[in-house]
């Protein structure tokens, strides 16, 4: 028993002897070489540098000056009107329908000019002025121009909150010119937006259904609610009452369009002094003669040697066009459903100005002739160019 213990403490000793031996020395490198290990280099120290800015160059701080300008003077003429109508539910109690839309100060007597198509059917109007937001003051309607899409509302106030706007000349507009539009989109009161004329002389349909020339198209944002309100240049005139915009969505698609302020120069002063506008009137029916319509023409026996122009349908008993002679057409054919007269007249120009359709005839007279004007109708009248001499008649409100 004692000599087996003996050899336990002789092996125990061994073992530490060799343990000893695998260890190395204190401060003596290891006989293993240890692996080489990747130390990522410490990130480098980004210092802050000074980014410069180019200032905004003159011409630029000129521009930017003069729209602030335009909406600081003319801002104060825009007003927001309300129309309001009522309708009738099941048990007679009265259902308010409202819109809204925009309109400037014409006068110091409280005249507002806006659109036709912003106070129709309107049985109340209110309107909003500047710097009196929380404030509606009634208004009355003082004259309409459903062809030109204009009308005329006046409020009792004190001059004191009118700031009427100056009239610019349309007539001077080129395309690319700087505009500015001030109204109420979407109720948003005395919004400004920026664009360029884009284009000059377009024509687009009236409320009823005429024809409306000389429009200025511009890419200045007009949404719902901008209707009536002013179309200015950067000196703060007006040059066109905002009216329409094309977008299937309703909303601003960059193609606006404005009645420009010469129609407005014209129409106005009648619409204060009359309550309406005297539309010059030949007095006849029209057919605007088309490729198809001169094939069947031809077919039924009439000579018609032009390619356009239109047809004198019917003239009206003791009109203008009848008492200078005009004739109608005399001969009767079926064309469908319709009988149709032909044989008469085909107008092809008016003061020498060509006339290819309807709405080239109905542009032309508005915006060239007044009522009492003598204008030269040149005519086809059987195959032969002949030159006729009408004094153009008040056109019926009916």
């Amino acid at each position: 028993m004692k000599q087996r213990s003996q050899r336990y403490i002789l092996f125990g000793l061994t073992i530490v002897l060799l343990l000893g031996a695998c260890r190395p020395a204190q401060g003596a490198p290891s006989s293993a070489t240890p692996l080489p290990t990747a130390t990522a280099a410490p990130p480098p120290t980004l210092e802050p540098t000074a980014t410069t800015v180019p200032a905004p160059s003159a011409s630029l701080l000129s521009l930017e000056n003069e729209v602030v300008g335009v909406y600081e003077s003319a801002g104060q003429g825009v007003v927001h009107i309300t129309s309001r109508s009522y309708t009738y539910d099941f048990f007679l109690n009265p259902v308010p329908q409202e819109g809204t839309g925009s309109g400037f100060v014409y006068d110091y007597e409280g005249h507002i000019v806006t659109n036709y198509h912003v106070v129709e059917g309107a049985e109340e109007l209110y309107v909003k002025l500047p710097g009196q937001t929380e404030v509606e003051v009634p208004a009355r309607i003082v004259g309409t121009d459903p062809s030109n899409d204009l009308a005329v509302i006046k409020v009792e106030v004190d001059r004191e909150l009118l700031t009427p706007i100056p009239l610019g000349d349309s007539d001077e507009l080129r395309v690319g010119q700087f505009v500015v539009a001030i109204g109420n989109p979407f109720g948003l009161e005395r919004t400004l937006t920026v664009g360029v004329v884009s284009a000059l002389g377009r024509i687009i349909e009236s409320p009823d259904n005429r024809f409306i020339g000389e429009i200025i198209q511009t890419d200045a944002a007009i949404n719902p609610g901008n209707s009536g309100g002013p179309l200015l240049d950067l000196t703060g005139r007006v040059i066109g009452v905002n009216t329409a915009i094309f977008s299937p969505s309703r909303a601003s698609a960059g193609i606006g369009f404005a009645v420009p302020v010469n129609t407005v120069r014209r129409v106005v002063p009648e619409l204060i002094a009359r309550g309406h506008y005297p539309h010059p009137w030949l007095g006849v029916s029209l057919l605007s003669l088309t490729p198809r319509w001169i094939e069947i023409l031809q077919k039924a026996g009439m000579e018609v040697p032009v390619e356009r122009g239109l047809l004198v349908v019917e003239t009206v008993r003791g009109s203008a066009a009848e008492r200078a002679g005009v004739q109608a057409g005399d001969k009767y054919v079926r064309v469908g459903r319709q009988i149709l007269p032909i044989g008469g007249d085909i107008i092809v120009a008016v003061n020498d100005h060509p006339i290819k359709d309807i709405r080239d005839l109905t542009v032309y007279l508005e915006n060239e002739t007044r009522v009492g004007d003598t204008v030269d109708l040149t005519l086809i009248r059987e195959g032969q160019e002949m030159h006729v001499s009408v004094q153009l008649d008040e056109r019926p409100t009916r």
